[in-house]
């Protein structure tokens, strides 16, 4: 593993010679535009494992995607490999299925301390809540990225992470009641405390993501890219292309179901992506007229 290939992969070109947070902020956004957030292995006869030099040969040298216990866990090797101080994190994803968080610490973060400030790196939400920039580590503070405006709330015994709901436009009506379309004007994204984490302690979470029948892992098949002007999905057989509309307060959708036959051009041209395995897409289906996340 090495730092020139995972640049390479990520297109970065900048100077890395210390650990600001204006170097931060590029290669974190250079992460989020390159390399996608998708679950496809499980789906593809293969497994994800929780292995920091599996995680650089898959996302790095075979230029896949992964979930956060491979997108974030490489992501905090690349900073401590440049001097960021950097702790690993663990937090619980809300659900709307139950209206609370999840109990399983089932997605994996990272605080980063520069020049005395705290911050919190995300690379691997993806689709609407997918943070493109560090957020600082400041209650009740609104910090407007292009997906939206973030903030982390602190609730005493632990964190929040919040955004604001945009405008939707959806350009085929059909797709009004997709769950990527965000129903309520704040979204609650997760919650998560200050205790430092190791990478093992995600290994029970990772394996309850691929084997739970009720996971939304198991049920879904998923795979975004964050754009320059928005995101790129592929969920089950519904594609979908979002543009951000900051200025407007809003978001364009432009979502539609693809053929069995199509699923792996769209993943080569729109993704980069070209897997070993053909994909079992998991979601609803064409037949069934509806979409959700």
């Amino acid at each position: 593993m090495n730092l020139q290939e995972y640049f390479q992969r990520i297109g970065f070109q900048g100077s890395y010679d210390k650990p600001d947070l204006a170097t931060l902020r590029e290669i974190h956004k250079h992460h989020i535009l390159s390399i996608p957030f998708e679950n496809l292995s499980m789906h593809s006869g293969e497994r994800n494992v929780v292995d920091l030099e599996v995680a650089f040969d898959k996302l790095v040298r075979r230029r896949r995607g992964g979930w956060c216990f491979e997108n974030n866990h490489l992501f905090s090797w690349v900073l401590r490999e440049l001097g960021y101080d950097t702790t690993i994190l663990s937090s619980k994803v809300f659900s709307n299925n139950i209206n609370d968080f999840e109990e399983l610490d089932g997605h994996l973060i990272m605080k980063v301390l520069i020049d005395g400030k705290a911050f919190i790196c995300d690379v691997s939400y993806g689709i609407m809540s997918q943070l493109w920039y560090p957020l600082e580590l400041i209650s009740g503070k609104d910090q407007p990225q292009p997906p939206g405006v973030f903030r982390l709330m602190d609730m005493g015994d632990f964190w929040v992470l919040e955004r604001n709901r945009r405008v939707p436009k959806v350009l085929n009506p059909e797709f009004n009641t997709s769950s990527l379309v965000d129903k309520k004007d704040i979204v609650t994204i997760y919650r998560f405390t200050m205790t430092p984490r190791v990478a093992n302690h995600f290994l029970e979470p990772n394996e309850q993501h691929q084997n739970d029948p009720k996971s939304l892992f198991s049920k879904l098949s998923i795979c975004s890219l964050q754009t320059q002007t928005g995101f790129r999905a592929l969920i089950g057989w519904s594609y979908s292309e979002v543009t951000f509309l900051p200025e407007e307060g809003a978001s364009v959708f432009d979502i539609r179901y693809v053929a069995d036959d199509e699923i792996e051009k769209v993943l080569r041209e729109k993704f980069n992506i070209v897997l070993k395995n053909r994909l079992q897409p998991k979601g609803p289906s064409p037949s069934e007229k509806r979409c959700f996340f």
